[in-house]
């Protein structure tokens, strides 16, 4: 078992900034990922948060949080020192970013729920989801 860690790595084919922070297995705890050249978030995924949706809640539940946060990376991080431009990071400098790319696609997915039309059961969103307490309704919902 190792430290968690906190890293970035640069994709440049795919102009995709990776960002991890891995558990005492060497796993991705926390992922974000940043594209392009204006720095638009596309994931910030947590292992908690999936495990809970996993334990406590239905598929639909899931697939609407892959949708708002993207997919945790899976497998071993181990060799990402290797990687083109990896750098590791602080805590403060990853809670930062998390922090941030979470904001971002929150408000990007409440837009986009503003904009569809509800279904017989409403609006299926995950608004004013952060950390587990937000988790805990998506187990009741139909699916």
């Amino acid at each position: 078992m190792t430290p968690p860690t906190r890293f970035r790595m640069y994709y440049e084919d795919e102009d995709l900034w990776l960002y991890f922070e891995t558990d005492e297995e060497g796993w991705a705890a926390r992922h974000i990922e940043i594209r392009g050249k204006d720095a638009h978030p596309v994931t910030a995924a947590s292992l908690d948060e999936v495990l809970h949706l996993r334990d406590h809640a239905d598929v639909p539940a899931m697939l609407r949080y892959e949708h708002r946060y993207g997919v945790l990376a899976e497998g071993s991080l181990d060799g990402w020192q290797d990687q083109p431009h990896a750098a590791e990071l602080t805590a403060e400098e990853f809670d930062c970013l998390w922090t941030e790319a979470r904001r971002t696609l929150e408000a990007r997915a409440e837009l986009a729920e503003l904009a569809e039309p509800a279904g017989p059961a409403g609006p299926a969103g995950l608004a004013g989801l952060s950390g587990l307490a937000g988790l805990a309704g998506l187990a009741d919902e139909a699916p």
